[in-house]
């Protein structure tokens, strides 16, 4: 630990005598309205730590994913004694997506700890990812002493200022009686509105036990005289301010938190609007996964609508594997006939081409948490007829109630489901055709969706392998399914694996990995091997990264930078005590064979990595990354 001054003179020489005694005189004052307010139990074994923690258990919090580090260790300590269960990761970044993991799947807060400095810079990625994922996550961070802040002490960063842009809310607790109010107002915050990432710095000495920090930051070597004792009053009614009220009750529980409402007249209207279409359609985004509408309700009212829908993000499964509603394939061509399209949480961003799929003669009710999201580039290529900043879940169980008897012409959605038959029928005899070399990833990835369980939660990270997973792989139900999101970030695998795992501990969890991606969290097969979180990861292993390779080499004639190694990644999985498989051509019979020799090693406890080398195919051709 480094809280020491070292015989740093805090208040220095230069101040003359009469400064140092007006000093001495206010520290006295001060202190004595300290001693007045507030006791200071100097001898109290109790630690800012242990506040953390009850806080974080009054909040329904089961785990805290962290990279250790002695700024945040009393958290730690303290979050084990309740039965908080903490689990360290190899990388911080990876202790964030698994915190967002648990918050989707979960519908509470995700927490991550890391220490200060390195350990925070090395979130950002995941914390901007999770705000754009709008993923309630709080990240707690380790900072240098309040005392020490600014003067050069180990790892002390403007912290704050690298994530006010990232984070809804962000605080850093300056005594220890903070502790409570501001942890409850960030967890408040991460869930109200439009959820996101809160951070919540805590100086080290706001964490340690009174006569810890008192020893630590006692001058070594201070002069002697009038400069001595300023030195050592200013420290000790520091220290008075810093533990002050420390120890007295405080309520714990957590805050209302607040979830924006349509209005029954703005119900009232898109029911009107809905009642006259003869093609409606839904749009569903992750949104309509949030709480406080559980997500089977959601999906009861879906099914008694009877509108086709379109589901992207987390919103995938929700109407399971082989609904007649969930449409996958030809969603430009819908959207094109619709007569009214009912945007539920889903952003008229690149994913849809900025709005322009959409047809300007469509009726269009937009219903968004989030007033950007709700209207962005509503002012170029699209307007709604109707748009509602509310929570889109709680909003089409509205619809569904007030429309009972509704029921959307059975010829639209049949027609819709006739061309998502013919699409996928040539998608399974695009599996068929042999590679030039390795196997088809499509086959690949038929075979799995087909051995898969139905409990199974499927991780997507990678690019191009992932890309074509997303045309294949069916989730079998509501929240089974994560992706990165609109950031697109890479790397997210291992750490969403992690959290999914530990909410879903009797379910199947597979990574479907690109071989690139996999680079950012292989080591995490460490993580699942000491914390049994064992999972199933398959990796597309093209020796590319193919997904920028298939528009740079047309476009520039150069494939410089995107290759890569048909590494035998397996060999790492069995490094860190899991079970690695290589999958080649000479495999190809046996594949079914294999992926359910993987399933039963996940079963009997190991996590497993199937290195599958693929060849290219022109499936996807003209999709780009930009």
């Amino acid at each position: 630990m480094d809280l020491g001054c070292d015989g740093v003179h805090i208040l220095g020489g230069a101040f003359g005598a009469l400064v140092s005694l007006v000093l001495i005189w206010a520290a006295r004052r001060l202190g004595a309205v300290y001693q007045l307010f507030h006791k200071v139990e100097t001898q109290s074994p109790c630690h800012g730590g242990e506040v953390v923690a009850k806080v974080l258990q009054a909040h329904g919090v089961r785990y805290v994913f962290t990279l250790v580090g002695g700024h945040i260790s009393p958290i730690l300590v303290a979050c084990e004694k309740l039965g908080i269960r903490v689990v360290d990761t190899r990388q911080e970044a990876t202790a964030v997506f698994a915190a967002d993991a648990v918050a989707r799947l979960s519908g509470t807060v995700g927490v991550a700890a890391v220490t200060a400095g390195p350990g925070l810079t090395n979130t950002v990625t995941a914390i901007k990812n999770a705000q754009m994922a709008e993923s309630p996550l709080l990240l707690i961070g380790g900072a240098a002493a309040t005392l020490l802040q600014g003067r050069g002490a180990l790892q002390d960063i403007d912290q704050m200022s690298l994530f006010r842009p990232l984070c809804k809310f962000c605080a850093s607790v300056r005594t220890v009686r903070e502790i409570v109010p501001v942890l409850r107002k960030a967890m408040a915050a991460a869930q109200s509105g439009t959820p996101g990432p809160v951070f919540v710095e805590f100086p080290i000495d706001t964490l340690y036990p009174y006569h810890v920090v008192y020893k630590e930051l006692s001058p070594k070597g201070a002069p002697k005289g009038i400069v001595g004792k300023v030195t050592n009053w200013y420290l000790q009614n520091h220290l008075n301010n810093l533990f002050a009220g420390a120890w007295e009750p405080r309520d714990v529980s957590p805050l209302r938190v607040s979830v924006p409402q349509a209005t029954p007249d703005q119900v009232q209207q898109c029911m009107e609007l809905l009642s006259r279409a003869k093609k409606p359609v839904f749009l569903l985004g992750s949104q309509v996964t949030l709480p406080p509408t559980p997500v089977e309700k959601l999906r009861k009212a879906l099914e008694s609508l009877g509108i086709p829908c379109f589901l992207g993000g987390m919103a995938r499964g929700m109407l399971g594997r082989d609904s007649p509603l969930h449409i996958r394939q030809n969603r430009r061509d819908a959207l094109k006939e619709a007569d009214l399209v009912i945007l539920a949480g889903t952003v008229c961003d690149f994913r849809l081409s900025y709005g322009r799929v959409l047809n300007r003669r469509s009726k269009i009710i937009a219903v968004n948490r989030d007033r950007t999201q709700l209207m962005k580039n509503s002012d170029m290529f699209w307007k709604p007829t109707i748009a509602i900043q509310a929570d889109a879940g709680s909003f089409i169980v509205n619809l569904c109630e007030g429309l009972k008897g509704y029921s959307c012409p059975s010829d639209w959605a049949g027609g819709l489901k006739t061309g998502d038959a013919d699409k996928e029928k040539a998608n399974r005899q695009k599996a068929e055709e042999k590679t030039e070399r390795h196997l088809n990833p499509l086959k690949v990835l038929h075979l799995a969706e087909e051995a898969m369980a139905e409990d199974s939660i499927i991780v997507a990270d990678g690019g191009d392998f992932v890309g074509s997973a997303a045309y294949i792989l069916r989730p079998r139900g509501p929240l089974r399914w994560l992706d990165p999101g609109a950031f697109g970030t890479l790397g997210v695998g291992g750490g969403f694996a992690l959290g999914a795992k530990l909410c879903r501990p009797d379910s199947e969890v597979w990574i479907i990995f690109g071989d690139g991606s996999l680079g950012y969290s292989i080591v995490e097969f460490d993580t699942y091997t000491r914390h049994k979180t064992p999972v199933i990861a398959l990796v597309g292993n093209d020796a590319c990264w193919s997904q920028i390779s298939r528009e740079q080499v047309p476009m520039l004639g150069s494939n410089v930078a995107c290759g890569l190694a048909y590494n035998d990644y397996h060999t790492v999985a069995d490094g860190f005590g899991g079970k690695g498989i290589l999958v080649t051509r000479q495999d190809e019979d046996k594949l079914a064979d294999i992926i359910e020799e993987a399933r039963d090693a996940c079963r009997k406890g190991k996590a497993v990595l199937l290195n599958v080398l693929i060849g290219k195919t022109n499936f996807r051709d003209g999709s780009i990354s930009v």
